[in-house]
């Protein structure tokens, strides 16, 4: 039997594009051959060793986009590392070598040699080292040239232009060396809450409300000395469809994007002073060497009864008459009480200047429609409501209620997957209603009584029965 998933990992099989571009003349970069077509003449693999896998960086891709801070500070889908790369190895590998997390290793192949820091993925082939080519670039720009250290992890050295993507006979040795790596995500276990619920197909059309049984228990509404808000107006909410969501983090980058959000760097990252307004959460499910593998973005829940909202000691932090957990700049003195009373951990603090107000070249890049904070200064997901609020006026020059589908989030406006909607609940006939009223639809931590107005739709799996046996009805992993 398998080794169940107990300890925190934090990454799973590569989420790159796709490498079966045409094939680009003259170059080994990623629109060569398909992974797993030898080109032409390829010499037969090495005997022994291990097996080396190269693949392009998921968000700096082969070095191209090194010196865009956006891409560099973007997580990677799996790992959640960000300024940095990595050398991938199972966990079994990494038990038989002695290695952990962040330590350095010497990998040499067909004469080349490299280094990289190591990462350790559930999931990942036994046998096997995955690189990823993209750093290693020493006139990359200011923002490229900031990486560092990361300069001297190159896995260009070790590709070859007869095997440019996988090959065998490598060899790694330990060098003793420790090499920080930041990441924004440390734990990737649900620890029985359930933040993502999971169904198969099969499960699903058998008892729909399997989804409803997982996860707290909903506290009835009456349980809050506080009174109810009424909403006569317009009540914005949003939901999210797990099943369709890959994980990519283009929503992450259209929030940076649209709302002035600044680029800290790795050492700030790594404190946990990560600016992102929106987060992917990636968490592994089931046997270690074969797990499953989940995305959940995280803006801000909106709660109609906002855990952040009671403990602002200057109301910086208050709701909206349209069900908005509004931020008011000017009010916030920095007290923070409000990020640590959020379940969620979808609030921001500007513990440094990261905003740069001088350079006259980056004034046309910012949305002028939104603040750009300064340092001691709370922020957050706000729904973009500078795009509520021109969909609005636009409405009473024309003397008629906003349109279902006017308002168009930054994220849901990138998402490829379609996996966001984002509309009125106040309105039966719009697309959030309809979805929302589905039996998978769930809120996150519903059992706090924060009563998100963010709420998700379960992720629905259907594996081939012959490769997968039927598991108990609701489970999300092992307990």
């Amino acid at each position: 039997p398998g080794v169940q998933l107990s300890q925190a990992p934090s990454a799973s099989a590569p989420q790159a594009p796709s490498t079966s571009a045409p094939q680009a003349s003259g170059t080994s970069t990623p629109g060569t051959p398909v992974a797993g077509t030898p080109a032409p003449g390829t010499p037969a693999p090495a005997t022994g060793g291990l097996e080396i896998i190269f693949r392009p960086d998921p968000t700096v891709w082969d070095g191209s986009f090194a010196n865009n801070g956006w891409l560099q500070e973007l997580p990677k889908p799996l790992t959640k590392l960000t300024w940095d790369t990595s050398a991938w190895l199972s966990p079994r590998l990494a038990e038989n070598r002695g290695l952990k997390n962040g330590d350095v290793i010497e990998l040499r192949y067909r004469g080349n040699t490299a280094k990289m820091p190591v990462w350790i993925v559930p999931g990942h082939p036994q046998e096997s080292v995955t690189v990823f080519f993209g750093y290693g670039r020493r006139m990359a720009g200011r923002v490229g040239n900031a990486v560092g250290d990361a300069q001297q992890f190159n896995a260009y050295l070790l590709r070859t232009s007869d095997a440019p993507w996988f090959g065998q006979g490598l060899e790694i040795a330990k060098t003793g060396d420790r090499y920080l790596l930041a990441t924004t995500q440390e734990h990737h276990m649900m620890e029985g809450r359930a933040p993502i619920r999971v169904a198969t197909l099969e499960e699903y059309k058998h008892d729909a409300t399997v989804i409803q049984h997982q996860g707290g228990h909903k506290p009835p509404k009456t349980l809050t000395m506080y009174p109810d808000h009424e909403y006569n107006g317009y009540k914005w909410g949003m939901a999210i469809d797990l099943t369709s969501c890959t994980g990519c983090g283009a929503c992450t980058v259209a929030c940076v994007a649209e709302n002035n959000i600044p680029v800290v760097g790795k050492d700030q990252v790594s404190r946990g002073r990560e600016m992102h307004w929106i987060r992917v959460d990636h968490y592994f499910a089931g046997d270690v060497d074969n797990p499953e593998s989940y995305h959940q973005p995280i803006p801000c829940m909106q709660c109609e009864n906002a855990p952040c909202e009671v403990v602002c000691p200057v109301a910086a932090t208050t709701h909206s008459s349209e069900g908005l957990n509004d931020m008011t700049y000017n009010r916030c003195v920095g007290t923070r009480y409000c990020s640590n009373n959020c379940p969620y951990k979808v609030r921001r603090f500007n513990f440094l200047l990261y905003a740069d107000w001088d350079t006259s070249s980056l004034y046309p890049m910012r949305n002028p429609d939104v603040t750009v904070r300064s340092r001691g200064i709370m922020e957050k997901c706000t729904y973009c409501v500078q795009r509520i609020n021109h969909a609005r006026i636009d409405a009473k020059k024309e003397e008629r209620r906003i349109r279902d589908g006017e308002i168009v989030t930054a994220c849901q406006a990138t998402c490829p997957a379609e996996a966001i909607v984002f509309g009125d609940l106040n309105d039966p006939e719009s697309k959030l209603v309809k979805v929302t009223s589905q039996q998978r639809n769930y809120g996150v931590l519903e059992d706090l009584n924060t009563r998100p107005r963010t709420t998700y739709l379960a992720a629905i799996r259907n594996p081939n029965p012959e490769l997968e046996a039927p598991r108990a009805a609701g489970r999300t992993e092992p307990h």
